[in-house]
């Protein structure tokens, strides 16, 4: 099974072929940083407008690398939502046209469903397994029990961990994206010079919170008499370490939680673009050695938004019998609990 992979949520422009034996054929992704830098953030109407000037001739490169054609697709898939919705809506109608037009199968994709399912992608693990999923938009603990089938266990009460980056990066004068910026610069700073706080740290359950760290690191700086470059990496450092010692106590309830409802504490998998963090991915490396499970991380381009992994998604729920009316409309809103559960159970 050949599926085609359509990814337009954010400021990514992706198209990827996957097939069912876990090969990546192609996965080109054009970045739209540049057009976005100047304005310190992603402006949803640019990204949807660079999403229609390029899908097309990004769609043809990826059926190229890949050495197929539109004849050789058992199906195509697209991010459905959530998303900013007009690139969803871009990528959802090339799907569409394609799919009309080849009388192929259309999978409208949930974007959280593909990062949750990528380490089966990459790792081929079985389910369950516990998921942290941590990027710009999103902040949740999640069991994932099969395709359409997920449990949540906690999300952020207020701003996604990645917002929290990107926020800290602007008020550190470190520029966009937030969360490469603050990693880069925090590999030379202090993370015990400010004494930030850990919101939720020590509460039970598994939610986040992030707005009143965020805060903190605005008070810390307007604090200084000055503002040098090595107040900005040690203020950088200890925000990155207060996220990641937030992140490991949320994760140590949810792995026991786990362990108590499927009988074993993990895998632990941590997805979306903040697991590209080496300080998260070494902080949660201690906490699963804790409880004797293993860390699985998806390679760092697969941990940004990429089309691979929607075609993968494409692919799990096409062998489920599972396929999209082309009346689906866009979400910018979805969800994972509010997906369809396969019947019967889908296997491992």
């Amino acid at each position: 099974m050949i599926v085609l992979g359509i990814e337009t949520s954010c400021d990514e422009t992706a198209a990827a072929v996957v097939d069912d034996t876990r090969r990546i054929r192609s996965n080109p992704v054009l970045s739209q940083l540049d057009e976005h830098r100047p304005f310190g953030g992603v402006v949803p109407e640019i990204a949807a407008r660079s999403h229609l000037d390029h899908l097309d001739s990004l769609i043809l490169r990826a059926l190229d690398e890949a050495d197929v054609g539109f004849g050789d697709l058992d199906g195509v898939a697209a991010t459905g939502g959530p998303g900013l919705i007009g690139g969803v809506f871009v990528g959802v109608m090339m799907a569409k046209a394609i799919a009309a037009a080849r009388d192929l199968p259309f999978v409208a994709v949930n974007h959280l469903e593909a990062h949750a399912l990528t380490a089966r992608l990459t790792d081929g693990i079985e389910f369950p397994y516990l998921l942290l999923l941590v990027s710009g938009g999103h902040c949740q603990l999640v069991a994932v029990n099969g395709v359409g089938d997920y449990t949540r266990y906690g999300g952020t009460v207020d701003d996604a961990v990645g917002e929290a980056f990107d926020k800290t990066a602007k008020l550190l004068d470190l520029g966009y994206p937030g969360g490469p910026a603050v990693e880069r610069v925090a590999r030379d700073g202090d993370p015990l010079r400010f004494a930030l706080p850990r919101p939720m740290l020590g509460r039970p359950g598994c939610d986040f919170s992030f707005s009143g760290l965020k805060t903190a690191v605005r008070q810390a700086r307007q604090g200084l008499d000055s503002f040098a470059a090595q107040d900005a990496a040690d203020l950088a450092a200890s925000f990155q370490q207060a996220v990641a010692e937030v992140l490991a106590d949320r994760c140590r309830h949810a792995l026991d939680r786990f362990q108590q409802e499927h009988g074993k504490a993990g895998p632990l998998v941590v997805a979306g673009g903040v697991a590209a963090n080496r300080t998260l991915r070494a902080t949660l490396s201690e906490v699963v050695g804790g409880h004797d499970a293993a860390l699985l991380a998806p390679p760092l381009p697969l941990c940004t938004d990429n089309a691979a992994m929607i075609a993968w998604t494409g692919v799990e729920r096409l062998r489920l019998g599972l396929s999209d009316p082309l009346d689906f409309a866009p979400r910018p809103r979805w969800p994972l609990e509010d997906l369809r559960v396969p019947s019967p159970v889908s296997p491992a």
